[in-house]
């Protein structure tokens, strides 16, 4: 009795009095020590260092440098984050792909709803980034920007459009391509679909989580986790 008490606490603590508000009647958590209470409630909430967790992983953190659409580091830290059933389906991702010679590099990952804010202000194209009215699957946690490498020079495959492309070839469903590109292309969507990713249609390398809707969206900074 005393534990389901403690829980129903720890979930209303959670939900009405600790979570951020903004102008759009968003409810996100910003403060670290709700973050934690809604892990002591449920452990898959947990935002995992994905490096930490697969080691043999590839990083390129492009919004820690200046080499992205907004041409300023906008990340205090090159690290990315992710919920922990994402984490363990993107190692089922990696331990299948090494077995053709292949890995993943990850671009992008867990993203603080003030970074969404800040993209939306900065971008010419909206359809490329997500407004701040309804948040981003990156801001739960739940959404993944990445691509192929080859294992044995560490060399990204070749894709139909650099990250962060606002072309029209960035689409996941765009066909005028080599075919070599379109196979490159294929091969991460149906192996990242295999294990629960699904692609966002006007980008080949962001893939969301399924489940993305149970999880909070979130303003901690790479720094306090």
């Amino acid at each position: 009795m005393k534990k389901s008490l403690l829980i129903l606490f720890l979930f209303f603590s959670c939900d009405t009095f600790a979570q951020g508000h903004n102008p759009y009647g968003l409810e996100i958590i910003n403060e670290y020590s709700v973050y934690q209470k809604s892990v002591e409630l449920d452990k898959n909430k947990q935002l995992v260092e994905i490096k930490k967790y697969i080691p043999t992983i590839n990083l390129d953190i492009r919004y820690a440098g200046k080499n992205n659409f907004t041409k300023q580091a906008v990340y205090q830290q090159a690290r990315a984050f992710a919920r922990l059933p994402v984490v363990q389906a993107l190692k089922r991702v990696q331990n299948e792909l090494k077995k053709s010679g292949f890995g993943l590099k990850i671009f992008d990952a867990y993203r603080p709803y003030s970074v969404t804010v800040k993209f939306f202000a900065i971008a010419t194209d909206k359809s490329f980034v997500a407004n701040p009215k309804d948040g981003s699957r990156h801001n739960r946690g739940c959404a993944i920007d990445l691509s192929l490498i080859h294992l044995k020079n560490g060399k990204e495959v070749e894709m139909p459009t650099p990250y962060d492309s606002f072309a029209p070839e960035a689409a996941s469903n765009f066909q005028d391509l080599p075919p070599i590109i379109i196979k490159n292309r294929e091969l991460l969507r149906t192996t990242m679909e295999r294990y629960g990713f699904r692609v966002l249609d006007n980008e080949w390398w962001h893939f969301d989580f399924v489940g993305w809707k149970n999880y909070e969206l979130m303003d901690i900074p790479f720094e306090d986790l």
